[in-house]
């Protein structure tokens, strides 16, 4: 028997075969709890089009307020927040939450996680795996002043000429260089040539993906200019 967890949508990003669905419990304007990351059963917890969609076949966005069915609570690992969904019913659009009120939904963190690893093309990008097993969240939602976009391809000294987005950014005095698996800001600026674009002023949803190689990588699944572009 499934029960309807109510949520803030703040990340709808690429994952695998679907996608990795999160956002804020919602009760009312004036309550707003925890991460929930509704999970489906495959090993990699994506969540398909179908199992996510409306009833109109439509497609969650980001702040949408969403009606949720799962069946149970199902922490893993470094992801405390993961609830299994109901694949056979319909999820529900109950509203949207206003781009003024985004910042009563910032976490108040020093850093993103643990710091001081980082892969070969990126800033404080990993973890590795024996250290996230205690953490209490695998999602932020954060408030920057400027976040930059890179096109390029990563690969290409060793004959990869697949290209990626990854955002820059400082937090706390701290610089980050992760990659973007936000869908909207990824195909955007895949269609741009090679360079760095500046954003501004963001929130973003930063959150901790499967791990890969002994490591767990942060990754931007969600951009929100404050500029109001999208």
């Amino acid at each position: 028997m499934s029960v309807m967890k109510q949520l803030i949508c703040l990340a709808n990003s690429r994952k695998l075969s679907g996608r990795c669905v999160a956002g804020k419990e919602w009760f009312d304007e004036e309550r707003i709890s925890e991460w929930i990351r509704p999970v489906s059963e495959r090993p990699s917890r994506e969540v398909s089009e179908y199992e996510r969609q409306y009833e109109d076949g439509s497609d969650p966005q980001i702040l949408d307020i969403i009606a949720v069915p799962v069946k149970n609570h199902e922490p893993e690992g470094h992801q405390p927040e993961n609830w299994l969904i109901e694949e056979t019913e319909y999820w529900e659009k109950i509203g949207t939450w206003p781009t003024t009120e985004l910042q009563v939904l910032v976490d108040d963190v020093e850093s993103l996680w643990t710091n001081g690893y980082s892969t070969t093309n990126g800033t404080n990008d990993t973890i590795p795996e024996e250290l996230s097993e205690n953490l209490e969240t695998s999602l932020l939602f954060l408030s920057i002043d400027q976040l930059d976009l890179l096109v390029f391809a990563p690969g290409e000294a060793f004959g990869n000429s697949k290209r990626r987005v990854q955002g820059k950014f400082t937090y706390m005095g701290q610089r980050y260089a992760i990659w973007v698996t936000d869908p909207t800001y990824e195909k955007k600026y895949l269609r741009m040539s090679d360079g760095t674009y500046s954003l501004g002023a963001c929130f973003l949803t930063v959150s901790l993906g499967e791990p890969f190689r002994g490591s767990i990588y942060k990754l931007i699944a969600a951009i929100i200019e404050k500029n109001g572009e999208q």
